[in-house]
């Protein structure tokens, strides 16, 4: 593979500083493999076998962040740029699955490329030395194979977190997983019982956040062990059988058939379409003939949506999104606008999208016989929601024509009541039983006041 890598002005000059007291110096992990591939890189960071205090002398002058001076890390920022530097280290034992128990400094870069996790990620080039690369990360790259350094138990017992990277660079890059590490992610597990909920979200974010829905399910259904250990509540799905008119699949292989037909790229909505069904297996009812029901598992999916979402320490607002579009994913909206714009104003525009992205993706896990019908329906209905959007037709009190101000003008009395007309006009507007005017809108509360006063 013929490459050149064009590191960043202020790296260089800091690989530069080092190099001019005697100390070798590199960029290093991500950058390398992502600047071999033709990507752009997000950080920079850099290896040396200067010690953080020898840094801290040679970068004087220049801000540092005295980041991990234990691990052997400073971060030198400049223009407002972070760059992490790090000594060559050699890490001991790991006795939580999460972090060495003590780290040795070394002044030599192949014992430092040793200790990481994947050999794409086990890369070190300076323009001096060219590319350090004593595991063949730029030939896995060639095969486009996620591989561990050395032995993937050892790995993934030194870190657990590491599984779920793998995981995560996979449906990144678009890569498989060699063998041999694949059956050490499965078997090692358990392990992931030991990493931090906040650690293993991010990764899961990041996993949602990949380029192919396709390569995603694929993943999910090779290393089932892996997330069921995260969600456990995905093991129950697989092997429920559904024995209804619209599903060929079991409870896991339609969520997975789904997300597989998720055109979104949005995380919040794959993570909706991941979870739209869980609570299939605690909510169902059996016919005499073998038919199965799952009548209210849109309230107990979401229920669980939400435990497993605060369980992994998701915020608020993703949580409520992702569980709101779960809670709503089998509502009937009809193809008319009064009904559009009723939904619109009930939970918002992207909100709405996301929701019919949601639909379409779970109408593609169901038998095909329901496929084009429904899914032609939800195309409808999005026309629909752009066309309301396009003329800025009123679907919440923002566009009403009509404020409550005026409505205090004409007699009404700050509160309740001066609320409750100002929602009953915009559900005329929104059906359409009046036009958006801001003289008939007045009139209609006029006539709402006289009413209630004779």
């Amino acid at each position: 593979m013929s490459f050149k890598i064009s590191i960043p002005e202020n790296a260089q000059r800091l690989i530069r500083l080092l190099g001019e007291q005697g100390h070798t110096a590199y960029v290093v992990g991500g950058c390398v493999r992502d600047s071999l591939m033709g990507r752009v890189p997000h950080d920079w960071d850099i290896c040396t076998s200067a010690t953080p205090q020898q840094m801290l002398e040679i970068f004087k002058g220049i801000r540092v962040i005295e980041t991990g001076l234990k691990h052997g890390t400073v971060t030198a920022v400049i223009d407002g740029e972070q760059y992490e530097c790090t000594v060559y280290r050699i890490d001991g034992e790991y006795t939580d699955n999460r972090r060495p128990d003590k780290v040795t400094f070394t002044d030599d870069i192949t014992e430092d490329l040793k200790r990481r996790d994947f050999t794409v990620n086990a890369m070190a080039y300076n323009c001096t030395d060219g590319l350090a690369d004593p595991f063949d990360g730029i030939g896995d790259i060639e095969r486009r194979i996620i591989k561990c350094v050395g032995s993937p138990a050892e790995r993934f017992n030194e870190d657990a977190l590491r599984i779920m990277r793998a995981v995560r660079f996979s449906a990144r890059l678009g890569f498989d997983i060699d063998h041999e590490t694949a059956l050490a992610m499965n078997s090692l597990s358990k392990n992931l019982s030991n990493i931090s909920k906040e650690r293993i979200r991010s990764e899961l974010w990041g996993i949602m956040n990949s380029p192919s829905c396709e390569k995603i399910a694929e993943l999910i259904c090779d290393f089932l062990p892996v997330f069921t250990e995260i969600i456990p509540e995905i093991g129950d799905m697989a092997g429920f059988e559904q024995n209804n008119p619209h599903h060929d699949f079991d409870v896991l292989y339609h969520t997975l058939n789904a997300l597989k037909g998720c055109e979104s790229a949005d995380p919040v909505t794959r993570l909706a379409v991941l979870l739209h069904d869980i609570g299939k297996p605690r909510c169902f009812q059996d016919d005499d003939d073998g038919t199965r029901h799952f009548r209210g598992h849109g309230k107990i999916s979401t229920e669980m949506a939400d435990e497993i979402m605060q369980r992994l320490r998701f915020d608020n607002e993703t949580r409520h999104k992702v569980c709101q579009l779960v809670c709503y994913h089998d509502s009937v909206i009809e193809d008319a606008p009064k009904y559009v714009r009723k939904w619109l104003n009930k939970i918002g525009a992207e909100q709405f999208f996301r929701l019919l992205d949601v639909k379409t993706a779970d109408t593609k896990g169901q038998k095909a016989a329901f496929d084009r019908e429904r899914t032609e329906k939800i195309c409808r209905i999005r026309e629909l929601a752009e066309e309301i959007l396009e003329e800025k037709q009123c679907f919440d009190l923002k566009a009403l024509e009509i404020s409550g101000k005026e409505l205090i003008d004409i007699g009404y009395a700050p509160g309740k009541k001066l609320g409750d007309t100002l929602k009953l006009l915009l559900d005329e507007v929104m059906n359409g039983t009046i036009p958006n005017e801001r003289e008939i809108l007045l009139e209609k509360a006029v006539s709402i006041y006289n009413n209630d006063n004779m």
